[in-house]
């Protein structure tokens, strides 16, 4: 038994490195990153995060200081499972689908870290292993490029190792959208992996007229072409568009990845280890996949993501996302051919880098629960 003795809970308003504009959110002007770091009775420590584009980190941080933090005293970190129903069920009437899931999520990415520390594994070995590698793609949040602009981003992505790069669509204009993704395919050959995301942009008809135009351009995939709660719109386009769907980053439990993979053909459910519920429900999401002989595909926080991917043995791409804290922790990802390597740290593999956040400190709180 090892009872959580401390936790530290932090909350920052970053700048983006460079600016980043999608279909549904527009200009990101900051990222809202929520930290925490838990401490058992034994002085070891896990951390975990969560993030939002620009909005809802002040609700999130709360619910993690008033609600979550009072449910952990006296508890046993080993106990993931118990903690994660412990805090669900506390949380659900007033916090299900919203804040609360990332909340949930932070902490219980911490949980697995303190606990695969003590295991002295890294977290992805932890948790049964299955490669030491997992093929990646750039997310770019480009909307706004287009031209030499947008190639020299894609450029840009080659140069880290890239193989694969998924680039934003849906302007107001799809003939300006057609015209930029067949610049991208014609500068990479059609040998190179590209996806697309349209962030939520289309009612279903808008989009199966999309996914049909982006269809000579041959992208992997076509991603988020609908809301979360369309579930009918989103098998329309999977049935009707000739494209491959992918879909998930704003799906907030496992059971709406059930509901889409049971009634729609998705071929690439899409969860995001921040919001989805935590490593917990992530790997619940990816056997679920996995019964539905569905690959994964991972949305956002790639240096704990890259540790889910490589457990899992239908694992598909990991996303480097354009968010990436990778300037603010001390093992960025690492990518060799178009694979992240999974890390042979213990635990998730990084730590924040608190002096270069401090300078974007919104709040910084710790708790002693010992009694």
């Amino acid at each position: 038994m090892a009872k959580i003795h401390n936790v530290k809970v932090g909350f920052f308003a970053l700048p983006p490195a460079t600016r980043l504009v999608d279909a549904r959110h527009g200009d990101h002007d900051v990222i809202e990153l929520i930290t925490v770091a838990l401490t058992d009775e034994t002085g070891a420590t896990g951390i975990g995060y969560t993030f939002t584009g620009g909005h809802n980190g002040a609700a999130i941080h709360k619910g993690i200081e008033a609600d979550i933090v009072p449910l952990l005293a006296g508890e046993d970190a080993d106990q993931i499972a118990a903690i994660w129903d412990k805090i669900w069920w506390a949380c659900h009437y007033g916090g299900r689908g919203g804040p609360m899931v990332l909340a949930l999520s932070a902490v219980d990415i911490a949980l697995w870290d303190l606990k695969a520390k003590r295991a002295g594994l890294p977290l992805w070995r932890l948790l049964g292993g299955y490669s030491t590698s997992v093929r990646c793609y750039a997310g770019g949040i480009d909307l706004h490029l287009e031209g030499d602009a947008l190639l020299a981003t894609v450029d840009a992505a080659i140069a880290t190792g890239q193989t694969a790069y998924k680039m934003k669509v849906g302007r107001d204009n799809l003939a300006e959208d057609v015209a930029r993704l067949t610049a991208v395919r014609r500068h990479v050959g059609d040998d190179f992996t590209l996806m697309i995301d349209a962030n939520m942009k289309y009612r279903a008809s808008e989009a199966i007229t999309a996914a049909r135009a982006f269809q000579p351009a041959l992208p992997l995939w076509f991603e988020e072409p609908v809301v979360p709660e369309d579930i009918d719109g989103l098998a329309r386009v999977a049935q009707e568009g000739g494209l491959a769907v992918a879909t998930g980053e704003n799906f907030r439990s496992l059971w709406e990845f059930a509901e889409t993979i049971k009634r729609t053909p998705i071929s690439y459910p899409q969860p995001d280890v921040t919001n989805c519920g935590g490593v917990s429900a992530f790997m619940k999401i990816a056997a679920l996949a996995d019964a539905f002989h569905l690959p994964i595909a991972s949305h956002g926080a790639h240096d704990i993501t890259v540790h889910l991917m490589a457990a899992c043995p239908n694992a598909s791409y990991l996303e480097a996302h354009g968010f990436g804290l990778d300037r603010y922790i001390s093992h960025p990802l690492i990518i060799k051919d178009g694979f992240a390597q999974a890390p042979e740290i213990p635990g998730i593999g990084f730590t924040f880098d608190e002096e270069g956040l401090s300078a974007f400190c919104v709040s910084a709180q710790e708790h002693d629960l010992r009694s």
